[in-house]
């Protein structure tokens, strides 16, 4: 399995089975081997486009982020160019993507790291995680996707399908199971292959085990899943929807303000700066 089958600990009270973690790997990694998407952020391990593209992708579609990369990496295309440049250029370049308080966050992290890292995107999560904007999971995908390192992280996708693997249809959210997931993601990373497995866990789960139609029946996994055949009885899931009931009026809704926003940080750039 390429890890010490002591760092294999049991969490809730339920061992992790080493051989169906091993086996579950083969399969995945198999997998996508022969369904990888071209996605631009898996042709370097810069960690500078590794950070954008992972700022970006937080709960951005992958399609709809890809252009908007591109152009903000022609634009800025190295950390310090990001560092040096007013904050409304980078509010500019990062245009109708939205979520503003993330590229804001981005340049400030690109000020940290130039003017105390020397220019050099941190490897180590802790660092990682004292960086504005940067949370468990981009750390964790910055360490792996920039550096290689053998760490684990959970975004949705990846959740979905060690829950569905190892503990079942069950949509517990309690402490106890989050820990028993993070002790899942942890077992289930190679050592030498941390960077394809943690490609392809979120691939498969974007793609295959996907929430509302998972496609059990041509699953390379289907032997060794806890949820099956159950899952196919259960209405599919549903996207969570957070927040109040959207406004009846477009003035009044969250994309029409964010656009007031870039609007006038474009037509005064100081105030950008001095925000």
């Amino acid at each position: 399995m390429g890890r010490a089958e002591d760092a294999i600990a049991s969490a809730a009270g339920a061992p992790i089975d080493t051989e169906k973690v091993s086996a579950v790997q083969a399969a995945v990694l198999a997998w996508f081997a022969e369904n990888r998407r071209d996605l631009p952020w898996r042709h370097t391990r810069d960690p500078y486009p590794v950070l954008v593209s992972e700022v970006m992708l937080q709960q951005i579609q992958v399609a709809r982020a890809i252009p908007f990369y591109l152009a903000f990496l022609n634009r800025f295309p190295t950390v310090r160019d990001l560092a040096a440049a007013p904050l409304a250029d980078a509010i500019r370049v990062w245009a109708d993507l939205g979520r503003y308080k993330r590229v804001v966050s981005l340049h400030r992290t690109a000020r940290i790291i130039v003017a105390e890292h020397g220019g050099v995107v941190p490897r180590e999560i802790a660092t990682l995680r004292q960086l504005p904007g940067i949370g468990p999971y981009t750390a964790g995908a910055i360490a792996c996707f920039a550096y290689e390192e053998p760490v684990a992280f959970v975004d949705t996708n990846m959740r979905r399908v060690l829950q569905r693997l190892f503990v079942g249809v069950t949509g517990d959210r309690s402490a106890a199971s989050e820990k028993r997931l993070q002790h899942l993601a942890e077992a289930s990373v190679p050592r030498d292959r941390a960077w394809e497995w943690n490609q392809g866990l979120m691939e498969f789960g974007a793609l295959h085990c996907t929430a509302r139609r998972p496609r059990c029946t041509s699953c390379p996994v289907q032997a060794y899943c806890a949820s099956y055949p159950e899952i196919e009885t259960i209405p599919a899931e549903q996207p969570t929807r957070t927040g109040n009931v959207p406004p009846s009026r477009y003035e009044e809704s969250n994309r029409y303000l964010r656009g007031r926003v870039l609007a006038r940080l474009r037509e005064h750039p100081a105030e950008a700066e001095e925000g």
